[in-house]
């Protein structure tokens, strides 16, 4: 039993003396007239030196005994492992009883193994390095623990996952009639080669550690498929996940974690963490409190800061007291809450009603995008619906129609309220009247196309697209000055607006205001560099200008 044991741990560990004594030590020699003993040019150079393979020596004479078939000494691990695995016609001479009795002590020793030695670890961790070194090439360690792909060398990657033939296999492979994909024969049918997801997750801990956050997803999963009911396997994948950015992912994860392990206290502190970034106050003190005394005071103060942010948000907004709305967003993102959609909608909306419509939007811009599932089970449908009111609005101020009217759609099927009919309704008209009235400016139409922008206006004044649209139908029909305040109009909401500020300046050339003209000129020069017509209509404003100058002079 003790010579199994070392036996088991040396061809884990490699190759060595005692590797090869253990080995021999069961081996059935064969015939002087074997292939594996006729003599050979190197035999006399590589003499075994273990001690069955000594010769016997007479003393006091010059001949020797009968000698005993010398083995020729193995040059490396990869021959020691051929002779060890004798092919199926040498096993067939071997008795059965000893066969049976072989693999009850490998069954034995196989039992009171460790899950994985630290050799077999390590060696796991350097063939990995080699793979990554390489870019390419996926094998199996000498522990058998076979990396990603679960196919060890028998795969290649970014080659069509087909087979490269220059690569040596170690092994038995059988190969499918008819078929040119490849399968591991007795590599992975004995129990002791089995994928080991202890040796995986640890693989997965080196690539979150080095912030390969994606391959160490990957090693997680197979681990995860391999042992689905190891909680540590989640809690660590949702680490991952979260240096992806992908939070409700590991949300999910975390919950599958504890649902495994309700003890488990990582996944509580993970999840607590998850939840205060997404903005569930009540959920992350909940599982905070999960983690008892091993919970961090500033944690748990944190969250409970978050939470009086939070109920103060929801009073100022409430009361329409958009400025201190907007100054308790700014405290609840720099407390933690820095993915929390219901923070970033609570932001936008105060900055649309006080018409900054611009900055609105760039907070939405910013904002984490969840498909409308997620926001649902996230904060409730009636919350949820209340958001995308926010998206939908923002999104008609700054000129995405269609996007607006597929919010604010969104938002009904989760919510019919009054209030949300009545922003469909505003939303909707907002868009046909901007439709219709290009449609008509196209046939120049115009006083019809000011008719329809009028019409849109009347459901939302502050609408930049609506009022840019309105002052291009007045330039045409000679009405510069009440052009030229629609486009100032709009650029106090926008004022990034470069369409508006180009029509402004335009509009003002033909009012012969030359300094306002040139004012917005020199502006669109800055946001526009290199534009042909801005910097032809710059050029003649400064020179109507000196003209203006010199007859004055």
């Amino acid at each position: 039993m003790a010579e199994t044991a070392k036996y088991g741990l040396e061809s884990e560990m490699g190759c060595g003396f005692m590797g090869t004594f253990f080995q021999l030590k069961g081996f059935n020699f064969r015939p002087r007239n074997s292939v594996l003993f006729q003599d050979s040019p190197c035999s006399k150079k590589h003499l075994d030196t273990s001690r069955s393979a000594k010769p016997q020596c007479v003393q006091g004479k010059k001949t020797l005994s009968k000698p005993v078939p010398v083995r020729p000494r193995l040059s490396n691990c990869r021959d020691q492992d051929r002779v060890a695995r004798v092919s199926d016609a040498a096993r067939s001479s071997t008795s059965s009883s000893n066969n049976s009795s072989s693999n009850r002590t490998f069954t034995r020793r196989h039992t009171k193994e460790p899950t994985f030695t630290s050799g077999e670890l390590s060696l796991a961790l350097a063939d990995q390095r080699k793979i990554d070194a390489n870019g390419s090439l996926y094998r199996a360690s000498t522990g058998n623990v076979m990396l990603l792909g679960h196919l060890g060398n028998l795969k290649q990657h970014g080659k069509g996952g087909k087979l490269d033939q220059k690569v040596a296999v170690e092994g038995t492979v059988r190969k499918r009639a008819g078929d040119r994909s490849y399968q591991l024969g007795n590599i992975l049918h004995s129990p002791r080669n089995r994928l080991n997801p202890d040796v995986i997750k640890t693989l997965g801990n080196e690539k979150y550690k080095q912030g390969k956050y994606e391959e160490a997803v990957a090693l997680y999963n197979q681990a995860i498929a391999i042992d689905p009911s190891n909680a540590c396997y989640y809690s660590n994948k949702s680490a991952a996940l979260m240096g992806l950015g992908r939070l409700v992912e590991a949300v999910s994860q975390c919950r599958e974690a504890i649902r495994i392990d309700s003890s488990y206290h990582n996944a509580h502190c993970r999840l607590a963490k998850l939840y205060l970034r997404l903005g569930i106050a009540e959920k992350a003190i909940h599982h905070f409190k999960c983690l008892g005394r091993k919970a961090g005071p500033e944690d748990v103060a944190r969250a409970q800061a978050f939470k009086n942010c939070l109920d103060r948000c929801i009073e100022a907004q409430d009361h329409g007291n958009w400025r201190k709305l907007l100054d308790e967003c700014q405290t609840a993102l720099s407390l933690g809450a820095d993915s929390a959609p219901q923070i970033y909608a609570m932001n936008a909306e105060a900055f649309m009603k006080l018409h900054r419509h611009q900055e609105a939007y760039i907070v939405i811009q910013n904002a984490p995008h969840f498909n409308v599932e997620i926001y649902t089970e996230l904060l409730g449908s009636s919350a949820a619906a209340g958001l995308l009111e926010v998206h939908a609005l923002v999104y008609m101020a700054n000129g995405r129609f269609e996007d607006a009217v597929a919010a604010v759609q969104h938002a009904l099927r989760l919510d019919s309220s009054n209030s949300l009919n009545l922003t469909a309704e505003t939303v909707k008209s907002v868009a046909s009247a901007r439709l219709n009235g290009n449609r008509l400016f196209k046939g120049s139409r115009f006083s019809e196309a000011l008719v329809a922008y009028n019409k849109g206006l009347e459901k939302d004044p502050y609408n930049s697209i609506l009022l840019c649209n309105r002052a291009a139908c007045r330039s045409k029909l000679g009405q510069y000055e009440k052009a030229a305040e629609d486009c100032t109009a709009a650029l106090t909401v926008r004022p990034a607006y470069s369409k508006a500020r180009l029509r402004r300046a335009n509009c003002n050339a033909k009012l012969e205001k030359w300094d306002a003209a040139i004012q917005d000129y020199e502006l669109l020069m800055q946001e526009i560099p290199g534009d042909e017509e801005v910097t032809a209509a710059l050029l003649e404003a400064k020179m109507q200008l000196n003209k203006l100058h010199s007859g004055n002079g």
